[in-house]
């Protein structure tokens, strides 16, 4: 027999505030991008970098809402979460991968507590050291090359590896698609083309930064399904190895920017907490002044002095204590939740 409360349909969202939040973050971020096309092809200068910026940021956005659906955040529904996800997903041009194999190395790095990629870019450096110079070239250089390469790797491993083919389906069908909307927005206005790899350019050193600087955790090559021995990575572990890089302490509104992605610890310490919460668990776990928050100021400063050691670095480093404490946190490359699969 089915009871009323079986029967009646379950609300799309899990309060008024998540409705309220996430419907504006995703109205904004969808009508941005489409938007910023418009702006790109425009007549005039201002208008065009207008476009490069909204353009970027709203990509940003979409990659930080893939991992909101990731944590079952967005919505109270599974289904709904994974539908949009798979939106943000191509939103973000990582969409040559699923949002379930994005979802599924993201929740083993919460379990794992470690960074775990699929594809080992440090050893395809060591086996090609051209390779390794010519990236090493490119970052000097400002130029995302080693992130590139990781979103690279998704599509062209499928085509290349056994192991792999049975993704060929989506990363094949995902390159015609995307393919050919470029070739028509090339031909719609060559201009807007080129500002949008400009903007994407900028999306993956947005990401890298933030990603480069939140964990010094351990990190391990493996297929997806591979287990790795924890090693006495437990909570404790977690939270000493995990960072906050916010935009701003005194201004949090800023935080936005990146969807609150800075909160961390917080964030490690409770996954299940939707992004427009975090500001206040971040508060009532740390308190105003904790020191796993790291400048960012300092952070621009160590991201710009180690971009080219970080390519190829063993490891990642560890903030020291007082002043430029992070002077000796070189980063990570290849953590990105979007390829990592």
């Amino acid at each position: 027999m089915i009871t009323a409360a079986q029967s009646a349909p379950q609300a799309l969202y899990r309060d008024r505030l998540a409705a309220r939040a996430n419907t504006l973050v995703l109205l904004w971020t969808a009508a941005g991008w489409l938007a910023s096309f418009v702006l790109m092809g425009a007549h005039g200068v201002l208008l065009n970098a207008a476009g490069v910026l909204l353009c970027a940021h709203t990509m940003v956005l979409a990659a930080y809402l893939i991992h909101e659906a990731a944590h079952q955040t967005l919505f109270a529904l599974p289904q709904a979460n994974r539908r949009v996800g798979e939106a943000m997903n191509f939103v973000a041009g990582s969409c040559y991968a699923s949002f379930e194999r994005i979802r599924h190395m993201h929740i083993r790095h919460h379990l794992d507590r470690a960074d775990l990629t699929c594809f080992d870019f440090k050893g395809l450096m060591q086996r090609h050291p051209g390779l390794r110079r010519t990236l090493q070239i490119l970052e000097w250089a400002y130029i995302p090359a080693t992130e590139l390469l990781m979103h690279l790797q998704v599509i062209w491993r499928p085509f290349a590896h056994r192991s792999r083919r049975r993704h060929l389906p989506r990363a094949a069908g995902m390159l015609l698609l995307r393919g050919a909307l470029l070739a028509l927005l090339g031909l719609w206005s060559l201009k807007a083309l080129l500002l949008y790899l400009l903007a994407l350019l900028l999306q993956l050193h947005v990401l890298n930064f933030f990603d480069a600087f939140h964990h010094s955790f351990e990190q391990y090559f493996v297929e997806p399904e591979q287990p790795v021995p924890l090693h006495g990575r437990d909570r404790a572990y977690e939270q000493r190895n995990t960072y906050s890089n916010l935009i701003s302490r005194r201004h949090p509104w800023l935080n936005l920017l990146t969807l609150n992605f800075g909160y961390h610890n917080a964030h490690h310490q409770r996954p299940s907490v939707a992004w427009y919460r975090l500001p206040a668990v971040h508060r009532d776990l740390y308190g105003e002044h904790a020191l796993s928050v790291l400048p960012l100021p300092e952070l621009l400063s160590t991201w710009y002095r180690n971009r080219v050691r970080r390519v190829i670095a063993d490891d990642y480093g560890v903030p020291g204590a007082g002043p430029r404490r992070a002077d000796d946190f070189v980063g990570a490359h290849g953590v990105s939740f979007l390829t990592v699969v």
